[in-house]
């Protein structure tokens, strides 16, 4: 289990997340969701050690964090990727092979079978040579999700995964997480869409910048809670149109 104990995190002297605490069942597919600026990134980078927290703590089995770095698994915004260093498709998906490597060893035959592997999973097979740059938005976001299935984590964080993506990709990556899911494995996912919050996660964590919800879909997408951390208004017209 994911804990998270009065974690708070500060901005040039601004909150962004305020004394959240929550715990995350394994095995499940949860998403963060919750209006621009609530701190749903910065949850998750909080919680990978990627930012500097004011307080508080993120444990794994009442372990630190720190100790499952090579079992985590991290998909960030395209937009914080350089997509014009020159490397192929195969080359970066290879990469998620590295944490499991020793130091100063080079990915042999298993890791580029792990590696034909992922991409297939992600139907890449036909991308592999070809430069990121001359990907769509939909196929980049497949080539990342490969590299992290390529690491055989435990735990999969995934920062905007869906936005500018075509519906095809949307739907094999879909596929993959719930796959990942029955096969025991954590993924935790920062949302926008509100329409299909129920499709896609059985577990919610809604923000704004302190904690409205964190529990499983029925208990937490609710007209209060999403009135709560949206406005009156916006929550009830997201609970006509999600059919909540």
């Amino acid at each position: 289990m994911l804990k998270i104990t009065n974690l708070s995190v500060e901005y040039k002297g601004n909150l962004a997340l305020d004394d959240i605490s929550l715990d995350i069942p394994a095995a499940t597919c949860t998403g963060i969701i919750g209006p621009n600026g609530a701190g749903k990134s910065t949850l998750m980078k909080s919680i990978l050690e990627m930012v500097p927290v004011k307080s508080g703590k993120a444990t794994i089995d009442n372990q630190p964090i720190k100790n499952f770095k090579r079992k985590i698994a991290y998909v960030a915004q395209r937009s914080e990727i350089d997509l014009s260093f020159p490397i192929t498709v195969f080359d970066t998906v290879l990469t998620g092979t590295y944490p499991n490597l020793k130091l100063f060893q080079n990915p042999g035959k298993k890791e580029k079978e792990k590696t034909h592997q992922a991409l297939h999973r992600l139907g890449l097979d036909a991308f592999k040579d070809k430069p990121l740059s001359d990907l769509s938005g939909g196929q980049l976001q497949r080539v990342f999700i490969a590299r992290a299935l390529a690491q055989e984590a435990d735990y999969y964080f995934l920062d905007e995964p869906f936005v500018g993506i075509d519906m095809i990709s949307e739907k094999i990556i879909i596929k993959i997480l719930e796959e990942l899911r029955q096969e025991g494995k954590s993924v935790i996912i920062v949302h926008h869409n509100l329409h299909n919050v129920k499709e896609y996660f059985d577990y919610l964590i809604i923000l704004n910048k302190k904690l409205v919800c964190a529990d499983y879909i029925p208990q937490c997408f609710t007209n209060k809670n999403l009135q709560s951390a949206y406005g009156e208004a916006l929550g009830n017209v997201i609970i006509k149109e999600s059919e909540v």
